[in-house]
């Protein structure tokens, strides 16, 4: 019997944890009983699909906001701890500019950021900045760049890890130009960044189309300023007492 509805799942697509569930689950009735069985498959559907988002997100490491402390961040007026716990802005298509010094907890909040937006169903891309125009560059290079493109505007959140801390080739600014206006009002960016918007131009060297991209991205932003001292530094093994 178990075999037969392992074929019937197959055929009508259905998950091998639903031929599992047939002989385990009890009801009082035929109704309940259909009823607790696929209420069951859509959970297994919602956590595998959450599982497959966090994988294609390609976070560095998984982070939440369990042990994270918003001690040392500015919160601009209209953007709330709740708010990026719960990740709502990503739903408004706005956008999160994370600045502040290197080891301050950027990283860490963005990623923190897009776990939960994975959870909620959200597809999430998470790149270094660097890594994000080689990927561009290479694309185009194979003639692949309008594939790349549509695999990557599928998400509803791209995150650009460690912007400006390389500088880059007139070639990749201007790819990465493009993927910043088209994001523009249809779906939300994170960047986190230790650059004031002033010195953008040493990196995109283009100093119109460096203001174009600021204007695009804050348009639709909040800016989080990170105030604290490096948390790498402070716990280092270096300033460890004997």
């Amino acid at each position: 019997m178990k075999e037969q509805i392992a074929e019937c799942c197959k055929k009508l697509r259905l998950s091998q944890n639903f031929a599992d569930n047939a002989s385990q689950v009890e009801a009082d009735s035929y109704q309940e009983y259909l009823l607790k069985i696929l209420q069951h498959e859509l959970q297994y559907r919602e956590t595998a699909r959450r599982n497959r988002l966090i994988k294609q997100a390609g976070f560095y490491s998984l982070k939440t906001f369990q042990d994270f402390c918003f001690d040392d961040i500015r919160l601009p007026a209209g953007l709330s701890q709740d708010d990026l716990q719960k990740a709502s802005f990503v739903d408004e298509q706005k956008n999160l500019i994370l600045y502040g010094h290197v080891g301050t907890g950027k990283t860490y909040l963005a990623q923190a950021v897009g776990l939960e937006a994975c959870n909620k169903g959200k597809a999430v891309r998470f790149f270094r900045t660097a890594a994000l125009v080689n990927k561009l560059s290479d694309a185009r290079k194979k003639g692949e760049l309008n594939r790349f493109l549509k695999q990557l505007y599928k998400a509803d959140l791209i995150i650009c890890d460690e912007w400006g801390y390389i500088p880059l080739e007139i070639d990749g600014s201007k790819l990465l130009f493009q993927v910043i206006s088209d994001c523009y009002e249809q779906r939300s960016v994170i960047i986190t960044t230790n650059l004031e918007f002033s010195r953008w131009v040493n990196i995109f060297y283009d100093e119109q189309m460096t203001a174009a991209m600021i204007d695009r991205l804050v348009h639709h932003s909040y800016l989080l300023v990170f105030e604290g001292p490096s948390y790498r530094v402070k716990n280092s093994l270096m300033n460890r007492q004997e």
